[in-house]
């Protein structure tokens, strides 16, 4: 039997993993410990909403570890973990939300549509403003006109932890890997 917490790889496309994600989810305990490893490009807002919530509600004690991209609705699920961690390679998409429909809609659903959608991103980026806790103004100039921030300057907005891979490199021969923050913040130790 496996010791330790539940890992989960968060890999692709989330709207394409959203049954084997939440599963998953579900599977740890309430009030359990996990680790989510994320490598994801995205995908449908409602699916990030989802799996924010189980992580939330069930008040999951979530490490994450971005081991290559976590960008656009990824940032939801990484931005409730409990303890974050980047490398200084990995890559966060902040952009505004983007919608399309392959259904064929009246004009009055789909001006229902794009209200209800801005009305949404309004919400869903001051909430990832929330979870990270940071003011949201630190957000804005990454969410317009949509920028890629590298896993540094996730940290030094003080978001996550650092980790340097290259002491997992010297860890075999010496000792334990740090995470570490800017000069500002406390070293965090990964366990």
């Amino acid at each position: 039997m496996r010791e330790g917490p539940v890992e989960i790889a968060v890999v692709g496309d989330l709207t394409d993993n959203e049954s084997e994600l939440c599963d998953k989810l579900l599977g740890v305990a309430p009030g359990g410990e996990c680790t989510l490893y994320f490598d994801s490009p995205g995908g449908s807002p409602y699916c990030a909403i989802s799996l924010m919530s189980l992580i939330l509600i069930r008040r999951i004690r979530a490490t994450a570890i971005v081991t290559g991209e976590c960008s656009s609705a990824a940032l939801w699920p990484f931005a409730a973990c409990s303890r974050r961690y980047v490398s200084p390679y990995s890559v966060l998409l902040f952009h505004p939300m983007k919608w399309q429909s392959e259904e064929h809609v009246e004009l009055e659903e789909a001006a229902e549509w794009a209200r209800h959608f801005r009305q949404l991103e309004q919400n869903m980026d001051d909430l990832l403003a929330d979870l990270f806790g940071v003011p949201r103004s630190v957000m804005d100039n990454w969410i317009k006109p949509g920028r890629y921030v590298s896993g540094s300057e996730i940290a030094e907005a003080g978001m996550a932890d650092v980790l340097d891979l290259r002491s997992f490199i010297a860890a075999s021969n010496n000792g334990s890997p740090q995470a570490t923050r800017p000069a500002s913040r406390k070293a965090a130790p990964v366990e």
